[in-house]
């Protein structure tokens, strides 16, 4: 998912792969590519359908895209927030 193998260069990547071998430990299975393909799917699957998040008011990914009453969280980087604090 990243260019050079650097885990800053796409946070988001970084965590989804996190997420995938701590919760749903895909790394320990020793399956062909096409097993994997399937197991990663299912993963994908439990993580938007059933999976609440907190940072989504503990709705599942499908159902905080689905509604529109409550707002979507963004995060600024610490690099950004730095900028502003410096501009003089």
């Amino acid at each position: 998912m990243t260019q050079n193998s650097d885990p800053y260069e796409n946070a988001v990547a970084e965590r989804i792969n996190g997420i995938l071998k701590q919760e749903f430990m895909i790394d320990k299975y020793q399956q062909n590519v096409e097993v994997m393909k399937v197991i990663v799917k299912e993963a994908v699957e439990i993580y938007n359908q059933n999976r609440p998040h907190f940072s989504n008011y503990l709705l599942t990914p499908n159902q905080m895209h689905k509604q529109n009453k409550l707002k979507i969280r963004t995060y600024k980087t610490k690099n950004s927030s730095n900028k502003s604090a410096t501009t003089v």
